[in-house]
């Protein structure tokens, strides 16, 4: 048995550098659990129409409404055992903005059927997005989305493309600096770049089984559908 991430990029996982191997090895099989400190050097916002949106999805930990410079973060990647008996990652990222701290929360669970590894964001699961992982030639991983779907009670389609969000992230690990850098960016095929955030974290591991999943860390619901 494998990390979620490690069984979805099959052959190209061990390409990665090995402090990126090692990050995204945290699972149940691993038994560590990853948090990252470290500061957003930039997060910003696309054209003003798009401030609405995130201020909804903020009010569910989806995306961070706000904009800001040199803002401290954290990020916890705990694995457990989601309520469907799936191994679950949780990729919760706090921004310690001015006026308090603002959350982009979310959990992802391995998809044979699609795949990919599946992302679910927000505090209630709303959102699912397929995710697509490759290592680049300079052992850098690359993250794309795929299809994004919405869930809630009896609906159930898919984002069609004119409201949606394609998310590419870049993650890479820096020798000189022994830090990851990371970069975000969220755009759409006809408005244009929405969201984002670039900065960079040190990374420290612990046993999950020592310290379990905080509280709070769990999403209030969990999805089943794909």
């Amino acid at each position: 048995m494998t990390s979620i991430f490690a069984r979805a990029m099959g052959d190209d996982f061990p390409r990665l550098h090995p402090q990126l191997r090692r990050r995204f090895s945290v699972g149940l099989d691993s038994g560590e659990m990853c948090v990252g400190r470290g500061v957003m050097d930039r997060i910003w916002h696309g054209p003003a129409f798009v401030k609405p949106f995130l201020a909804l999805g903020g009010t569910r930990n989806i995306l961070v409404p706000r904009t800001g410079r040199h803002v401290p973060f954290t990020i916890e990647n705990v694995p457990y055992t989601d309520a469907y008996g799936r191994e679950t990652v949780t990729f919760v990222r706090t921004f310690a903005l001015p006026g308090g701290p603002r959350r982009f929360d979310a959990t992802m669970v391995h998809s044979p059927e699609r795949n990919c590894v599946l992302d679910y964001l927000g505090t209630h699961q709303h959102l699912a997005s397929d995710l697509h992982l490759s290592a680049e030639p300079d052992g850098s991983l690359l993250i794309r989305s795929g299809e994004h779907r919405f869930r809630e009670g009896r609906i159930d389609v898919r984002v069609p493309e004119l409201i949606g969000g394609d998310a590419e992230v870049r993650e890479s690990y820096d020798d000189s600096t022994g830090r990851f850098r990371v970069r975000v960016r969220v755009t759409n095929r006809y408005a244009g770049p929405l969201f984002g955030y670039e900065g960079s974290f040190t990374a420290h591991y612990a046993d999950v089984r020592s310290h379990g999943v905080r509280a709070g860390l769990r999403p209030v619901r969990e999805e089943i559908r794909a």
